[in-house]
Order: structure tokens, then C-alpha cells, then sequence
């Protein structure tokens, strides 16, 4: 397959029609999904198509794949963007027969297929024929069946083989002949957010390769949702997705999903609230993110991260009193928030105020602590480089590709709420270190500071008879049989993206949630090789990946 360079590749907007051209005889039908053409093609011209959409379009970023199982068929859906313009959107849907599910890769178009794959493989049953590893992501290699298959028996016994537990420090980790050496770092780790296993191989000090392993905590938010209405009973869970605090910006992107789904207007009044309590959210998540960043490389407990802690228990307490809830806060509600400002309403904006205004003092130390410490420089400068274009062939997204100079970010890209009404900035570093993406996220509190201060000056002059919380929705939500939308949000860790395929009912049929962690983490070979140990470490805590999310 041949490349092109960032430079060579065209950015011009391209219709419907004229993608169909593009396609040629590769599309067999044309297929209506919300937001996106989506062009169906056969099981072995994966490639051609996306290359041709990639090279030729201009579509360099694959968000998200989803697979599902139909009663007559299986179908991998591969949703692909543009980082300079997220706006232009197109799916390449591929059916594949039901008795023999197999289809090409899409690894060779776009890297970052590898591990979509290979949770399509393991959760719903199909084959990529030519995948340079195809083998089960989340669950143990001797599971029996597909969860998310309709013939599945989830009552079947499964019986994991000693194997799968076998002694970490056996002998047989020692390859004589090259001098390597395994190294099982976890799966019960203090430097990773979650329980992570790290496969890694050394040559002597150096990282030669590694392997992430995840899985340990799958919990199955996909089929839980697939099991709640839209209206009521979805929302409470993807506040547990991401549990670093940004679970209204997980909220978000269901309810931005939903919402488009089901032709839901928000109210004006309710969409301030919802940006400044999301931007109130993301702080929340960055500083837990720049506190255990210096917990995880310097040990550094009693100051840096007590203070990142200190702060974020402000946040907390606000959000305690907007939400009800100081973590898990279930705040967002389709077509608005569950419920307006806390009385008194000059109490409440006074303590955003007090916050806001300590804010740059608090920042101010943080960089006296974190960035300008030796020993933080040290290990994070020139460290786990992460290339631009090596970014967008793997979906990096958020604070992970802002750091390696990618202008991408889809409250300004791809407008939602009140943002595009608000003066802030993306913040991007070029350098595509350990310490860039550390900056990033520093430099984004200031903007997502800024953001709530100018939502704070909307609300306290927002007329009172028409501060409408909640669009008029129906009780019970059935879009029609068949609709398919894919939507995202910038959540802390990126882009988070919600698929919704609905069957007529009040639930939803197929519900896959694209996990910017998820997406990251397959990036951590592609920066640690060549790199001590601690150098690892280092650069898997720059990623930010909740464990969580990512296992979902």
C-alpha cells in the first residue's frame, strides 16, 4: 500500500457523491449512518477502500471500529475522520458472512486497526485474515465463545489454563542466545492507573519491546448499556468509564450521541451549564494526572501530590454542590442537566470565583514544583518521543497529540455546547516528549479556567424566566429501527466516541464506546523502545490511561 507524507496528502472536502467515485466498484451499496456516508464494501477489498479514503480523501484519522452480529450477517464498521476537519466523516461498513465471518485488515491503512480488531475478534467472533496478531485482547486466549455474539451461552463453564497464570520468573524468560529477558512489570503495578500488565522485554537495561496487557477489569459498560433505555437508564454509567473526575465530560458523549440520535435540541441556558460544569470536570482529571505523574516519577507524595490533591478537592466541593455527587456525578440528562444552579446562586458562583482567582497562584507552584524540577526534567525531556504522523496512524487524540504538535481538538473542530461561543485556545507542544504532554495538560487548566469564568459571567445574567434546564423530551425514546450515529466529545484523555446503532426499541441495539486510552496505550511500544526501564514507566504515565476506560 502506498504512503504520503502529512504535506502530499490532500485536505479537500469531498461529497458524497464524489467519495462514491472515489470508491468506484469497491462500493457495493451506500448505507444512510447520522453525520456520515457509509459506503459498504467486500470483505476483501478492506484495504483498497481505506487506502484509497486515506491517500486519495485525505481521511488520515481511523476514530473508531465497531463490530456487531446480525441474525443473517456479521459487519466491522471502520469510522474514519480528518484531524484537520472532524467534521468530514465517512464509514466503510463490511459485512461478512455468518458462517464464515472473515475479512481483511485494516492494520496495514491505518496501525492503530490492530487492537480495534482484535477486541472485534474477541468480543463478537470475527477473523482478519491477514492481522499481523490476531489473538484476544481483553479476555484469556482459552475463553470459549464471543460475548457479544448472539449465540453466545453465558452460562458455558470457562476454565483458564495454567498457562495463563504460569510462574512470571521462570527460567524460560531468559532468551540465551539474543540476551533478553521478559519482565512481567504488574499487572498489580504502583505506576500504572489501574490494573495494567506490562510484557516487556530487555536487552540488558534497554526496552527492546513491550507488550501491554489489558483486560483485568473488563467490565462490560458496552452490554450493560445495551441493556438500559436511552432516557434513564444509561446516563449513571459512563461517569465509572473514566474515573480520574471527568466523568461529565463521559456524560457528554452519550448524551451528544443520544441527542443527535433522537432530534434533541438542548436549551442555550442549559448548554453554559454543561460546558462550565465539563470544563470544572477536565480540571479535575489533569490535576490527578499532573499529581500522580510526579507520585510516579519521583515518588514525590507528601508535596507535589498532596497540593494537586488539595486543589482538586475544591473542584470537588463545587461540582459537590452543582451535581449532588463529588465523583460519580449523573448530572447530565438528555436535552439539558437534571437540575439548575444551587441556591443560593450567588454563593455558588462566588466559590467558582474564589477558585478561579487562587487558580494562578496554584499553577504557578505546580511549575515551580513540577516542570521546573531537575529531576522531573531529567526523566521526561527527549523521552518517549512520539512522532506526529505516528500519532494519527495510531488515533492519538487529546493532551497525547496536542504534545507531539497536533492541532486537533473537537470542542473547537467539531463545535458542541457553548464553545464555539467562548474565547479560549487549543493548547499543542512540538516536541512529542514526556514533558510536552506533561505541559499540555498544565496549560489546559489556564484555558478550561478561562472557560468557566466567561460561562460564570453568562449564568449570573441569564434573565430568570428563561433559564431552561431540559429540552421537552418523551418519557420513552424509540428511534427508528436501523438509524447509526457515531459522535464524539474531548474528554480528558481525547476523543471520546459514542456508537449507537438502534433496533425500534427503547434500547439501544449496538452501543461501542471508543476509548481514547484504549487507543493509546498501543502507542507505548512505538515510544518506549530503545529506553530504560524508568523511561518506561515515565512515558506510560505521560499517556494518562485509565484503566478502566480502557478495558471498559
Amino acid at each position: 500500500m502506498s504512503s504520503q507524507t502529512e504535506l502530499e496528502r490532500p485536505q479537500v472536502e469531498a461529497t458524497e457523491d464524489q467519495l462514491a467515485d472515489l470508491l468506484g466498484s469497491l462500493a457495493l451499496d451506500r448505507d444512510d449512518h447520522v453525520n456520515a456516508p457509509a459506503f459498504v464494501v467486500r470483505p476483501d477489498d478492506v484495504q483498497e477502500a481505506l487506502g484509497r479514503l486515506r491517500n486519495e480523501a485525505g481521511f488520515d484519522h481511523c476514530s473508531c471500529v465497531t463490530a456487531q452480529d446480525y441474525d443473517d450477517r456479521y459487519e466491522t464498521i471502520y469510522h474514519l475522520r480528518k484531524y484537520d476537519d472532524p467534521t468530514q466523516e465517512v464509514s466503510v461498513v463490511v459485512p461478512t458472512d455468518k458462517e464464515n465471518p472473515v475479512s481483511e485488515s485494516g492494520n496495514p491503512v491505518y496501525r492503530t486497526a490492530d487492537w480495534h480488531e482484535r477486541e472485534a475478534y474477541d468480543l463478537v467472533g470475527i477473523e482478519y485474515d491477514d492481522h499481523p496478531d490476531l489473538r484476544r485482547i481483553l479476555l484469556p486466549e482459552t475463553w470459549q465463545g464471543h460475548p457479544l455474539s448472539q449465540d453466545y451461552n453465558q452460562d458455558q463453564p470457562q476454565v483458564v489454563s495454567f498457562t495463563e497464570n504460569r510462574n512470571p520468573v521462570a527460567e524460560d524468560h531468559h532468551n540465551e542466545e539474543a540476551d533478553t529477558m521478559l519482565l512481567n512489570i504488574g499487572p498489580n503495578h504502583p505506576a500504572t492507573h489501574g490494573v495494567l500488565h506490562l510484557e516487556t522485554v530487555l536487552d540488558g537495561e534497554q526496552v527492546a519491546d513491550v507488550e501491554p496487557d489489558i483486560g483485568y477489569i473488563h467490565r462490560c459498560e458496552e452490554q450493560m448499556a445495551q441493556q438500559g433505555t436511552y432516557r434513564h437508564q444509561i446516563m449513571p454509567y459512563p461517569d465509572r468509564w473514566d474515573w480520574s473526575g471527568a466523568g461529565l465530560l463521559n456524560e457528554w458523549a452519550y448524551a451528544r450521541a443520544a441527542e443527535e440520535l433522537n432530534d434533541i435540541e438542548v436549551p442555550e441556558y442549559a448548554q453554559i451549564i454543561r460546558t462550565m460544569s465539563a470544563e470544572l470536570s477536565r480540571i479535575l482529571a489533569h490535576l490527578l494526572a499532573v499529581a500522580t505523574y510526579a507520585l510516579d516519577i519521583m515518588g514525590d507524595f507528601s508535596a507535589t501530590f498532596m497540593y494537586g490533591i488539595i486543589e482538586r478537592e475544591k473542584v470537588q466541593s463545587i461540582l459537590e454542590d452543582l451535581t449532588g455527587q463529588r465523583l460519580m456525578f449523573n448530572y447530565f440528562r438528555l436535552g439539558g442537566v437534571v437540575w439548575d444552579i444551587p441556591e443560593p446562586r450567588e454563593q455558588f458562583f462566588a466559590n467558582v470565583r474564589s477558585f478561579l482567582d487562587d487558580l494562578p497562584e496554584r499553577l504557578e507552584e505546580f511549575h515551580r514544583l513540577i516542570t521546573s524540577n531537575e529531576i522531573i526534567q531529567i526523566r521526561t525531556m527527549g523521552k518517549g518521543v512520539l512522532d506526529p504522523e505516528v500519532a494519527k496512524n495510531y488515533g492519538a487524540t487529546g493532551p497525547v497529540a496536542r504534545g507531539s504538535g497536533i492541532d486537533y481538538d473537537i470542542r473547537r473542530d467539531d463545535p458542541y455546547g457553548y464553545y464555539d461561543e467562548l474565547d479560549w485556545n487549543v493548547v499543542t507542544e512540538d516536541d512529542g516528549d514526556n514533558y510536552s504532554r506533561l505541559l499540555v495538560r498544565m496549560r489546559e487548566v489556564e484555558e478550561s479556567a478561562k472557560i468557566i469564568s466567561q460561562c460564570v459571567d453568562l449564568l449570573e445574567d441569564w434573565p430568570e424566566d428563561e433559564r431552561n434546564i431540559q429540552a421537552n423530551v418523551p418519557r420513552t425514546l424509540k428511534p427508528d429501527a436501523d438509524e447509526e450515529i457515531y459522535t464524539a466529545v474531548e474528554a480528558a484523555k481525547g476523543e471520546l466516541g459514542i456508537y449507537i446503532r438502534s433496533d425500534g426499541t427503547d434500547k439501544p441495539g449496538r452501543f461501542k464506546i471508543r476509548s481514547p486510552c484504549f487507543s493509546h496505550l498501543q502507542l507505548l511500544p512505538e515510544m518506549s523502545r530503545g529506553e530504560l526501564i524508568p523511561d518506561l514507566v515515565a512515558t506510560l504515565g505521560s499517556l494518562d490511561t485509565i484503566m478502566g476506560e480502557a478495558d471498559r
